[in-house]
């Protein structure tokens, strides 16, 4: 192949990795016999917490920041786009000895 071949290849291959946007993930978090699972979650801003009410008593994710409070109805779940980096300990208001940490990178 010719070198102006191989630059063109090397620029598509740069342009590509600027224009696609990473995509976003979700995470799953389950509240079941008032325990949080897992506790500690890792994830980047844009990503969707997804909190998931296995019990038969609503719970809540309530980050002590201030940053989110989400109602869980029973059997229910809810979810949540991450806006910002940094470390978020959260808890359940009804059950306060639920507790769990989200570490969000930008």
């Amino acid at each position: 192949m010719k070198p102006r071949h191989l630059a063109s290849i090397a620029l598509a291959v740069v342009l590509l990795s600027i224009v696609v946007p990473a995509r976003a993930a979700t995470m799953q978090i389950i509240m079941d016999n008032l325990v949080v699972s897992p506790a500690e979650t890792s994830a980047k801003v844009g990503d969707t917490i997804e909190w998931i009410n296995k019990d038969v008593f609503a719970h809540t994710a309530t980050a002590k920041s201030g940053d989110f409070d989400v109602m869980l109805p029973p059997k229910k779940s809810a979810t949540f786009v991450l806006k910002k980096a940094g470390i978020v300990d959260y808890y359940c208001r009804y059950h306060p000895n639920m507790k769990a940490t989200l570490k969000v990178a930008p």
